[in-house]
């Protein structure tokens, strides 16, 4: 009985509360108690996070169209769970679930019906996937919106076979892997934080991605595998019979970071076989452009050609994968369908990645992304965290205390896309930019308070002097409390940090300064100055003019509609001539120090052929004043002026995202290629 009065109080209670939401004038003339109070505030967040994050716009009339907030993919509700809840208020035309939205869309047939939803299920409890309890909050729209993901089509060179091997197969190959032997093997060691490793053949490194061919591994592969191998390399599954074997075990909610197998490493065929479940692998293009593709259970992926070398490919860790819900579709894209996806729980997948190590350079027809290719770094420096601190001290930060009038002078104009992301962003937004510089962003909008930092404090005055809000401190330790910003962004700043894990630290101070659901906006410079055959501005200004080589004291990441344009001073490629005076002791340009650093000195406005290198910047002026000089003589003539080297990683394909993706709480949005820089826009969940 008490079950009974308490529904038809809720109901009542709804239809108050429909009539209260849908006329706001009427809450002036109407007095709300407090569960109703707490119903209508709900609801008006809702509609104002589906504006503010989304720009879906609602109405305060009935229509055939709901919005449905926390009913989402994003959230983990699945169109099987979601569906029959919306079919008791009437028959359902369409139900629309936008991939990783928290949020869907349901068209009844009539109004009517639609009203009726509104009513019944507006501050609904239902239960997702992960048994975690949801309530939905209904808007009425005018129509569906969301973004179109466009027509895909698989990466060229990529195959995806399914029911490769019998459920025969699949247990014997399962139950033949002993994750109990080997376990202090240093290698097993070092992934067990994520997921299971064994190798068979050859041992992979993950420190330098790469194997050791001089000592392949006792006993080869296992036998299970021969008779399975032959059989593909008859059918034509796969041309070259591999002779490294490695094994990944994924719990639910595990994944590996985007990567592309090294060139050098192994032959073009690349071939991983999934057992025990099925998993959704993203591939991504340099360009930006993400395919994700079903590896049904059982199922043979095949990577060759341009899907081997230049796409990136990764899991992404969830425990959830967004996939077609047509019982028809089983591998291949996951198409934009949002009338036909769902979610599917992960189970504990196991695959086999066969290889076959490469004994020769590879040739292939990527250079600019090709080890074989460029000419690499030592990897000998930093060789620890120590010196690469010393390394940035020395090539960064006192680099910079002592350019920075000069390098303020050429930095102008702010780059479109990193404008148009801080102009996108909510009124009042609180917004830091860590490695401020002389603060050009910091006064882009109006409409956010934005606050700078930066690691030079020569740099921070100039800030100051113009009147933005700037302090001095390092990336790494940013004097701001945790979650308080709603936005961030990090303009050629992380290029700076001397090893991988440091450029991650950095990355993930920017994410702790983010509230959940704050995005972050990252620049780095590319290794690819030439990219789908167009050349970046960098290389484009260097430029032969009345007989003299011309360059640029500027990085691609600092492109600039006003540059300053001056000749080569002696031979770049080695260390540059010490000038006699001492002015210029921190950080300046000395042999000494530039041939111990281990690090190749770039020609400014050409090609790398280095990730690890020194840039240098011929100052022009007093390096203790602001003002310029005139500009240099000819090539050869006495040059008075000191030049400093500061310290790049400039960052391959995928690189920068799969940085991004080794923090768990952060989901790369968007990344894409700008002039030269590769660039991603995170978000904290």
């Amino acid at each position: 009985m008490k079950t009974l009065k308490r529904a038809t109080k809720l109901r009542i209670l709804k239809k108050r509360f429909r009539s209260i939401a849908m006329d706001s004038n009427h809450q002036n003339n109407y007095k709300l108690n407090k569960t109703e109070k707490k119903f209508l505030r709900k609801q008006i967040k809702a509609r104002h996070t589906l504006l503010r994050h989304e720009g879906i716009e609602t109405v305060s009339y009935a229509t055939q169209v709901l919005v449905v907030a926390n009913g989402g993919l994003g959230n983990g509700v699945s169109r099987n769970q979601l569906l029959p809840v919306l079919e008791k208020c009437g028959p359902v035309d369409a139900l629309l679930m936008p991939p990783n939205k928290p949020y869907s869309f349901v068209r009844y047939k009539t109004t009517e019906e639609s009203e009726r939803a509104y009513v019944t299920l507006n501050g609904k409890e239902i239960v997702d996937d992960l048994g975690q309890k949801i309530i939905l909050y209904l808007n009425f729209v005018e129509k569906a919106q969301w973004k179109e993901l466009g027509l895909q089509a698989l990466p060229p060179g990529l195959m995806v076979v399914e029911e490769i091997i019998s459920s025969e197969d699949e247990k014997m190959l399962l139950e033949s892997v002993n994750w109990t032997e080997d376990t202090e093997n240093q290698n097993f060691q070092k992934s067990l934080k994520h997921r299971r490793v064994k190798h068979f053949g050859y041992e992979f490194h993950y420190e330098n991605n790469n194997v050791d061919k001089n000592k392949p591994l006792p006993g080869g592969l296992p036998d299970i595998c021969d008779s399975i191998l032959e059989k593909w390399l008859k059918e034509g599954f796969i041309k070259h019979k591999p002779d490294q074997l490695t094994v990944n075990q994924y719990e639910p909610g595990h994944g590996i970071p985007a990567h592309i197998d090294t060139h050098s490493a192994f032959e073009d065929e690349i071939v991983s076989l999934s057992l025990g479940s099925e998993i959704v692998m993203d591939f991504k293009h340099p360009d930006g452009v993400t395919v994700p593709v079903m590896l049904p259970r059982r199922s043979l992926l095949v990577m060759t050609g341009e899907s081997r070398y230049l796409w990136t490919h990764g899991i992404t860790p969830r425990k959830f994968d967004t996939v077609q819900a047509s019982k028809s579709h089983k591998s291949g894209i996951i198409t934009s369908d949002v009338g036909d996806l769902t979610l599917s729980k992960r189970g504990i997948r196991t695959s086999f990645t066969f290889r076959k190590v490469r004994q020769t350079p590879c040739n292939c027809s990527y250079p600019l992304v090709c080890d074989s290719q460029m000419k690499e770094t030592p990897s000998s420096f930093p060789e620890s965290d120590k010196e690469a601190s010393q390394l940035e001290r020395e090539y960064v930060h006192q680099v910079y205390e002592e350019i920075a009038g000069h390098f303020s002078s050429t930095r102008h104009t702010p780059w479109p896309r990193v404008v148009e992301f801080l102009k996108a962003l909510p009124s009042g937004s609180l917004v830091a930019d860590i490695g401020c510089g002389n603060g050009k962003y910091l006064g882009v909008n109006k409409e956010l308070y934005m606050i700078g930092c930066d690691r030079s404090q020569n740099l921070v005055d100039i800030c100051r002097e113009r009147q933005f809000e700037a302090f001095v401190c390092d990336a790494l330790a940013v004097p701001v409390h945790s979650g308080s910003c709603d936005a961030c962004i990090s303009i050629a700043v992380i290029h700076h940090f001397a090893t991988a894990a440091r450029r991650v630290a950095a990355i993930q101070e920017l994410v702790r300064l983010l509230r959940p659901g704050g995005k972050a906006l990252i620049y780095v410079w590319a290794m690819e100055q030439e990219y789908n055959n167009k050349k970046s501005k960098y290389l484009r200004e260097n430029r032969v003019s009345q007989g003299k080589k011309e360059e640029i004291n500027s990085d691609t990441s600092v492109q600039e509609l006003l540059v300053e344009q001056m000749p080569v001073v002696g031979n770049q490629d080695s260390a540059c001539s010490v000038p006699s005076t001492n002015d210029f002791q921190k950080g300046g340009c000395d042999s000494r120090k530039v041939t111990d650093s281990k690090l190749p000195v770039h020609t400014n406005r050409t090609s790398f052929h280095s990730q690890d290198l020194l840039v240098p910047w011929h100052l022009k002026g007093n390096p203790g004043k602001n003002k310029l000089v005139e500009p240099f003589g000819p090539v050869g003539s006495h040059d008075p002026s000191p030049v400093f080297h500061r310290y790049y990683h400039v960052f391959c394909a995928g690189e920068l995202e799969a940085a991004c993706q080794t923090l768990s709480n952060v989901s790369v949005l968007q990344s894409y290629y700008d002039q030269g820089n590769w660039c991603v826009i995170l978000q904290k969940v």
